[in-house]
Formats: structure tokens, C-alpha cells, sequence
């Protein structure tokens, strides 16, 4: 098949390379994000340059040049991997395979922008991926492919995706190449009375309440780590947490918010029913320190109230 990659970044690179090495079929070009002034070109952008594959950078997809170099290329799939541009229909319905999509949830559930950070914050033991057909809504296509994953009592959005979702979704990407190529690829339409959807997951999102108890101080902690970083604050300065664990510290007769501990490594903050440690932090406009480190620089003291 003649196939035009839309992606970026490392997951982009990687689905790049995948189905280069299989050999089976032909990318004719790869659409990737503009060069920002003064910086790196994107990963996806550097592979395609090593496979002798064209590619293009146009600041919207939307615009029509950039849909008329799309179609001057004749694919007859296109494979979206990790996509932040709005792709225009007039791409999405070219190829005579179709589009497929990456998307890093069990769709219907979890659509939207944050989809891997939402499901630890709100507890859930199982998340997954699944490629999709992409239409005019927002990832409403549907499915022709979803892998289930765990999502661990003490994982983190990181541990998620890169030891999981990442790696299974390049997998699955290639094996749903491999289903279109075929003529085997389902085309299932999703249960809208299951959909549910949330927008971005941003700082202010995950500002901690440490009365709200210990299991959803954890995991609001975690399903922000390492992006966007549930914080509080230290004295009126905005302080985020990462490197969060359940502590077996009682929380009897401490403040929710007061630092309990504060060791060679980490600091131990109570709830309103336990406590957490925190290995690391980042004070606004810093970098993440160790949370042992950061409270010797602002001259932190057990019995101090965060939030």
C-alpha cells in the first residue's frame, strides 16, 4: 500500500520506523510539525530523513496547500500517530483504504486530549488503546482495533505510556496496517451511551486538597506525573509533586497539609486518613528537585501546612 504518515514525536518516530522495517509497504511522505526557530526538528521529522522519506512541515494542515501535497501523493491509507493539529476531512476521506488513528484509551471511554492522565486521577484499574477510523467528531470513528492494559496500584501517567501504551500502541499500529492491507480491518461503531469525555488535564485541574483523603491526594499526584504536576503550595509559592507514595505514617492528630516528616529523601505530608511521601518537586519558575533538598533550601519544618 501506498501509506502517508501524520505524527510527531517519539511515539510518531516510532510507528515511522515500525512499518518502514516491515518493508511491506510504501510510505510515500510524512507530515510532520514545523520547526520551531532555535530548535530541534521533530523526532518524526529526523527518521523520515534517514529513511529517504519526504516530508512535510506545514504550519496547518487545514490550509490548502498542505491538502493538496497530501493528495499530489496518492496514498491509499493514511495513519495518524499522535496527532495535535486539527486534520481537515479533506485528508482524513482521501485514501481509498481510509485513515486510522491512535488514541491512547478504551474509546468510547476517555476521549479527549488527556486520556491517559484522567483515568489513573479518577482510581481506575484498566485502561488501554485503541485505533480507530477517524470522522468529524472527536474520536467518535469507529474502532477497528483496542489492546487492555493494567493500570497498576502505584503507577504513574509516565510508567503508563512508556512501559505500556507506547510500546503496545506501535505494536497495534502495525498490526491494524497490516488488517486494512489484508481487507480485514473491523470497522465496530462505538456505544455512545458508554462515551465519556474530558478535555485537557492542566495544573489547575490538579490543585490538591489535602483533606480529601489519602487514595485521591495519591491519585490526582500520579495521574499527573510527570505532566502537568498536581501542586500546592508552600507559603504562597506553587510548588508541584511527583515521585508520590502511600506512607505508612498516621495521620492521628496532624492537620491535613502539614508536612510529618522530613527525611534524607523525601518529605511525608498528612491527609485527612494517611499521609503521602514525596520524592521530588518543583517550586514555580524551578526545576524538580529532591523534596529532601528542596525543603533544606526554603528552610522547611515539620509542622508546616501546605495548600
Amino acid at each position: 500500500m501506498k501509506i502517508a504518515i501524520i505524527g510527531q514525536s517519539a511515539f510518531g518516530k516510532s510507528v515511522l520506523e515500525a512499518l518502514a522495517e516491515t518493508g511491506r509497504d510504501n510510505i510515500v511522505g510524512v507530515f510532520a510539525p514545523p520547526t520551531r526557530k532555535g530548535r530541534a526538528p521533530d523526532p518524526i521529522s529526523d527518521a523520515a530523513k534517514k529513511l529517504r522519506i519526504p516530508s512535510f512541515d506545514f504550519k496547518r494542515l487545514r490550509d490548502q496547500e498542505a491538502i493538496d501535497q497530501f493528495k499530489s501523493l496518492e496514498p491509499e491509507l493514511c495513519v495518524m500517530a499522535f496527532v495535535t493539529d486539527i486534520v481537515p476531512m479533506a485528508m482524513i476521506n482521501y485514501p481509498s483504504l481510509g485513515t486510522i488513528q491512535y488514541h491512547p484509551s478504551l474509546l468510547p471511554l476517555h476521549r479527549g486530549p488527556s486520556s491517559i492522565n484522567w483515568p489513573i486521577i479518577n482510581g481506575e484499574t484498566e485502561t488501554g488503546l485503541t485505533i480507530f477510523w477517524p470522522d468529524d467528531g472527536l474520536d467518535t470513528g469507529p474502532v477497528l482495533m483496542q489492546k487492555k492494559v493494567e493500570i497498576a496500584p502505584d503507577a504513574t501517567l509516565g510508567s503508563v505510556y512508556f512501559n505500556k501504551l507506547f510500546p503496545l500502541g506501535v505494536q497495534a499500529m502495525v498490526e491494524s496496517v497490516d488488517l486494512v492491507r489484508e481487507g480485514n480491518a473491523p470497522r465496530i461503531v462505538q456505544d455512545e451511551s458508554k462515551a465519556t469525555y474530558e478535555s485537557w488535564c492542566k495544573a489547575s485541574n490538579v490543585v490538591i486538597d489535602w483533606s480529601a483523603g489519602v487514595d485521591i491526594v495519591f491519585n490526582m499526584i500520579r495521574g499527573s506525573d510527570p505532566q502537568p504536576g498536581a501542586n500546592t503550595t508552600h507559603k504562597g509559592i506553587k510548588l508541584s509533586l511527583y515521585d508520590a507514595a502511600r506512607s505508612s505514617y498516621g495521620s492521628s492528630g496532624h492537620q491535613a497539609g502539614a508536612i510529618v516528616e522530613i527525611g534524607v529523601e523525601k518529605i511525608v505530608v498528612a491527609s485527612s486518613d494517611g499521609a503521602i511521601t514525596i520524592g521530588r518537586v518543583r517550586p514555580e519558575k524551578g526545576k524538580k528537585i529532591g523534596a529532601a533538598e528542596w525543603a533544606e533550601q526554603v528552610d522547611a519544618q515539620v509542622g508546616d501546612i501546605l495548600g
